[in-house]
Parts: C-alpha cells; structure tokens; sequence
C-alpha cells in the first residue's frame, strides 16, 4: 500500500493487477488526483480494460485545482472505454446519485456500497473475475 503526495489518498492491494483500488481519507488535492490518474492511465495501458474500487472512508471533498485538473480530466475521459467496471463504497449521497446516473448512460457498470459493505464490494469485484475476458 502506497499513499499520494499529500497522504490523502493510499492505494489498497488488490487480488489482481487489473483491479485498482484506492482508499479516500481525507480532502483530494490536486497533487492526490494527478498520483491516482498517473497509476489509472498506466493501468489502462498495461491491460487495456481494468476494475476500479474507491472506497471513501473518510471523503471531505476535493480542492478546486483537483477537480479541474487537466491530466486528470483526460485520464477520466480516456477510462470511459477502458473501465469494465467502477465501484465506490461509503459514497455521499450526492456522489453516490452521480455515480449510478452515470451508469445509465455510459458503458462502465457502476455500483455503489455503503461503507460497512466493503466486503460485499470486493466480493462482487472477486465474482466478475478478470476485467479483461
């Protein structure tokens, strides 16, 4: 497990390469969003489709320089066609209404748990198998 330049942010271990897996634990800044994206575009270019896992445990918000980053904006817009599937536990209610709308009109399968559902997120991640059949 590593964390971002502001400690913000940890990656979790995964059970498999092609699943990202990131803990929130604090206020996102721009330098947080830009590590997260840098390990997202290097995953989409090693296995083409991956799994990712956000769990919010302690999510306070993003800065304005991290939600408008512009690296970080095209990773995002470039993962529309690489991620299988986008999971986030113990989302806010806004985020989590976000997410699932989200669903509906892209072709990422999204799904959202409550944060004392952690295990039933990585059991429904563990189900899928592999991101890349």
């Amino acid at each position: 497990m590593n964390a971002s330049p502001d400690g913000s942010v940890v990656r979790r271990e995964s059970p498999r390469p092609d699943l990202i897996a990131f803990e929130v634990m604090d206020r996102i800044t721009k330098p947080d969003i830009e590590w997260m994206s840098s390990i997202t575009d290097d995953a989409m270019k090693t296995y083409g489709t991956i799994d990712m896992l956000l769990v919010m445990s302690n999510y306070e918000g993003s800065d304005l320089g991290a939600r408008f980053d512009g690296y970080a904006t095209s990773v995002m817009a470039r993962s529309v066609a690489h991620i299988r599937k986008y999971v986030v536990v113990g989302a806010p209610a806004f985020a989590r209404a976000m997410i699932n709308l989200s669903g509906t009109v892209l072709p990422v399968d999204t799904k959202t748990f409550d944060l004392a559902d952690e295990a039933a997120a990585w059991a429904y991640l563990a189900e899928a198998g592999p991101a890349k059949a």
